[in-house]
This record gives structure tokens, sequence and C-alpha cells, in this order.
């Protein structure tokens, strides 16, 4: 059961002591959140009937958001909740409440329990206001992709092999199985490679590898007689799966091949690919692809993440797609990089737009190519914001869908800041401040 009210916490008495600068960032954007739409379409993760009451989904919700835009950890957005008032007023936590509303670990049950469907819900709520009120501009599509970088320490072959053997020996300790193989002398081989990995690597990963091929068949025998629930065997087949790939790859290396396919880089994060971008530094990074498309004033339209590094031009169609859902129409410009380039897609952006650049001034007439070019530099720098100011640089969630909604909650945040950032440049008409309730 959870609290789905929406009702303000706060008297204009204690509003006008606290928030004494009506122009702050925090105090703007709670003005032009749908809070209401928010807690109806999100109630539906909850029982209506069963359980203790909660805390309230407007509260929640806040609370994630103000995270994404402050770039803080769970722990630490508590925190600082309890010692700011903007902070506070932004999540409509009364004083009342301040000591004890919510603990970080909350959190994280909260975002399984809403997923990436309930956090998509969040970020299309922000979006729709800012886009039906006339705030973000449909004129331009800037295309582009990069990386998103899973929370992995940088992988080694025998490392790979050497935590497969310590995540079967964890699901052994759990349900008292005796382990299958010599856990003592394993550990002391590890030591030695970690003295001896210059020079020695292929002779111990030669080793660890057939210790590996030897322990997988009696995994399987230990899982299926195991008592451990039906949920934890699905979850520990689906692990020896993993690692039965693990050793095939692993074999493919020891006989010199050098580009494998779908290659594991981490057992926590098996979606997880080695990608190179083009980039000197670093060459590769270990993650995700995620695509965005931006506006020309920087809001982010779409976020699409990818498993491995699919090929740009694969991806063009339907990111123009994608745009016409969430904008209801086409743009009248769409910018990208020579990586989308081909004849196919020329063809399919002419059907539906009147100006497409990918990469070349010579694709557009020579009046707009200035425009053109101005807007994929531009391209970069909401790349690089987003990555280094949003938090898209790195996913501290696990797994695809913890990316995916890694990437959602970012998304949300960038486009509020991007808002408040031209609201005080001035750069949003009054009809749109009128619609969003900011002038009278």
């Amino acid at each position: 059961m959870i609290n789905n009210n929406f009702s303000e916490s706060f008297s204009q008495e204690w509003i006008n002591k606290n928030i004494t600068d009506p122009t702050n960032e925090l105090v703007v954007m709670r003005k032009i959140i749908d809070w209401e739409k928010m807690v109806n379409q999100l109630s539906q993760f909850y029982c209506a009937s069963k359980g203790r009451i909660g805390i309230s989904i407007r509260v929640i919700v806040a609370v994630l958001l103000l995270s994404k835009l402050r770039g803080l950890s769970d722990e630490k957005v508590i925190n600082q909740i309890k010692e700011n008032r903007y902070y506070q007023y932004f999540c409509n936590v009364s004083d009342e409440q301040l000591h004890h509303f919510l603990h970080p670990s909350t959190l994280c049950r909260i975002r399984k329990r809403f997923g990436e469907k309930g956090v998509e819900i969040i970020e299309q709520i922000v979006f729709d206001v800012l886009r039906d009120t006339g705030v973000i501009d449909t004129q331009y599509a800037l295309i582009d992709s990069s990386v998103l970088e899973s929370n992995i320490i940088y992988p080694t072959d025998v490392q790979l092999i050497y935590k497969a053997f310590c995540k079967m020996a964890l699901f052994a300790k759990n349900y008292k199985i005796t382990l299958w193989w010599n856990h003592d002398g394993l550990k002391a081989k590890w030591r030695e490679f970690k003295l001896n990995k210059e020079k020695d690597a292929y002779v111990y990963l030669d080793l660890f590898a057939l210790m590996l091929k030897d322990a997988l068949p009696l995994f399987k025998v230990e899982i299926n007689n195991s008592k451990a629930p039906k949920h934890i065997k699905e979850g520990a087949k689906l692990m020896l799966d993993i690692l039965k790939l693990l050793s095939e790859q692993t074999d493919l290396k020891l006989q010199g091949e050098k580009h494998i396919d779908n290659r594991i880089v981490s057992l926590d994060e098996p979606q997880a690919r080695p990608i190179v971008k083009g980039k000197t530094h670093p060459k590769c990074e270990f993650g995700t692809t995620f695509q965005a498309c931006f506006n020309r004033q920087g809001f982010m339209i779409t976020v699409e993440n990818l498993i491995g590094n699919p090929n740009d031009k694969t991806l063009y169609p339907g990111t123009l797609e994608l745009f016409l859902k969430r904008m209801k129409m086409y743009p009248e410009i769409v910018v990208t990089d020579l990586g989308y380039r081909s004849v196919k897609n020329f063809k399919f952006g002419q059907d539906k737009v009147n100006t497409v650049f990918l990469g070349r001034s010579s694709d557009v007439p020579e009046n707009k190519r200035e425009a053109c070019q101005k807007a994929r530099s531009a391209t970069e720098g909401f790349i690089a914001v987003t990555k280094n100011w949003r938090g898209m640089k790195r996913s501290f969630y696990k797994g695809f869908s913890g990316d995916r909604i890694w990437s959602l909650l970012c998304q949300a945040a960038h486009n509020l800041k991007k808002f408040f950032q031209l609201y005080n440049n001035e750069d949003v008409s009054e009809k749109s401040l009128m619609a969003l309730g900011l002038v009278g």
C-alpha cells in the first residue's frame, strides 16, 4: 500500500520564512512538474489494499530527481534533504517527517519496483510539460552516440576466471555445499599470478582455464541438488551459462584469436562490452552504447541504450521515428556525423526531413552549411555536458535494465537543468512561462 496524496506539506508562513529566493532552480522546477499526474500513473506499481501505508509517491519521485539533479548518492541525498530547506521544499518533506521520512536503502527497492516502465513515466511527464508548453524547439535533431561505462574494474582474463570461482564459492557457502575444487590451492595460484603476471600471463591463464573447465560440470550438478529456492536456482543456471561462455572464449584466446564476439568483461555486468569509439584516450571503454538525440537548444529528445557497439547507420531510421513519437512531428533539419552516412539513410531522411546533414558540408545547400556545421559542433558539447555534468559518463546501477533506468533519470534531470538555464537567460517565451504557471 502507498500514500498517493500530493497535498502541500508547507504553510504559506513556512514558505515565506524559509524560501527566500523564489528564483531558485528547485523552486522553479517544483512548480513546473506535474506531480498529480505522476502520482496517479505511478500508483499502479503498488497494491491499493495490502501492506502498511508508506511514504508518498510525490516524495519518492522528488528524491529520485534531486539525486540526479545534484549528482548525489542515495545516502547523501537523504542527508542533504535533512540539512537544506530548498531540498526539503522540492521534495515536499515537512519538518515533522524530516528525520525519519526515508532510509537510503529504500530508494534501491523503489527503483526495482518502478523498473524501466515506472522511471519512463517520470521522464515522460517531465518531457511532456516542456514540449506541450512550447519550451522545446523541434527544428533540429542532433544525433550522436557514446559509451555509458559500467561500474567495473579493468578486466583481465585470469581475474575473470578467479571471480567465477568466487561466485561458485559464494553459492556453495550459502547452501552449505562442500567445495568441489581445492580453493586454498586456487588462491595460492592467484597470488602467484599477481606477482608474475607480466611474464607468465598465458601460463596462468591456461592453468586457470583448465580448472574452470573441470569445475563447471559439477557446478551444474550442485545447483540441481541444492536446497536453494527456485528463483535462486534459475539465477545460478544463468550464471552457469555465462561461465560456460567465458570458458569457451578463454579457449579461443589461448588459441590466438584476437577478435572474440560478445566478449565477457564482467560477471557482475554481463551485458557490458569492450567498445572502441575512435578516441585516442581512452581507446577502449567497457560498458554499453547510448545514443542520444538533442535539439538545437540542448534538450535531450531521445535516449536509447544498446548492448555492444551497433553500427550507427542501422540506428538512424529508428531514431527519427522515435523523434516523431516524442515530438509529434519530424524535425526540419537532421545533423549527424559520418558514422550515420549511407545512401539508404539519405533516402529515408529526405522523404521526411527538409535538410539532412550526415557529416559532410556538401550534403546541404550552401546557405545552410554554416548552421549545420555549428550544430554538429554543438552536438559534441551536448554529449560532453550529458556525460560529465549529468551523470551519463558511468552507470552505478546494475545490469542493462539498471543502465536504462540510469539513462532515463539522467535525461529527466538534463532537461530540467536545461530549462532552468534558458529560463535564467530569458530564452523562454512569455507564452510558455504563462503555460507553466511561472508568470501571471
